[in-house]
């Protein structure tokens, strides 16, 4: 049985390497997608300070359709090219803002929100969906959380049935 522990990590580096042992032990033993999506988002909510929504978008007809997550609720569907969760998925690259109020398009699920980053899951060259967190702290995103977390949703496609 998976028991999540605290990290404390003196660095970001440091952060996501133990961040990566905790996921790869909760994914241990379990393909199948919905679930570890589910147990991963509630993973990094529960980890990850200065967050304030964490969860998942799949691509689905042609567009972005919610799925697990932790935090308010949020929009069920967000087109391709809308927003920050449309445009990273649109050029299937990570998208960092710091502002989401200075980011055209900016979709806001929830108004606390002030930064955000999203990963795209991309697995054999096909969208599978993204990876969405919100901050209500501006600037709270940097390029040691992309590399983290894109390491971390790469963890997950390749322990789930996609």
């Amino acid at each position: 049985m998976f028991e999540l522990t605290e990290i404390s990590a003196q660095s970001k580096t440091d952060f996501y390497k133990s961040l990566t042992t905790q996921l790869y032990h909760l994914l241990e033993g379990e393909r199948d997608f919905l679930a570890n999506t589910a147990n991963f988002s509630a993973l990094l909510f529960n980890t990850m300070p200065d967050v304030n929504w964490v969860g998942f978008y799949f691509y689905k007809s042609g567009g972005l359709v919610l799925g697990p997550f932790q935090g308010k609720p949020a929009c069920v569907r967000i087109a391709i090219g809308k927003g920050v969760c449309g445009t990273a998925a649109e050029k299937m690259k990570t998208v960092v803002v710091k502002n989401v109020h200075e980011f055209p398009g900016h979709i806001a699920c929830d108004s606390a929100s002030n930064s955000e980053i999203v990963v795209p899951m991309i697995k054999q060259g096909k969208l599978i969906g993204v990876l969405d967190i919100d901050s209500p702290q501006l600037s709270r995103f940097d390029d040691e959380d992309k590399a983290g977390l894109e390491n971390l949703v790469e963890l997950l496609l390749s322990s789930s049935d996609v």
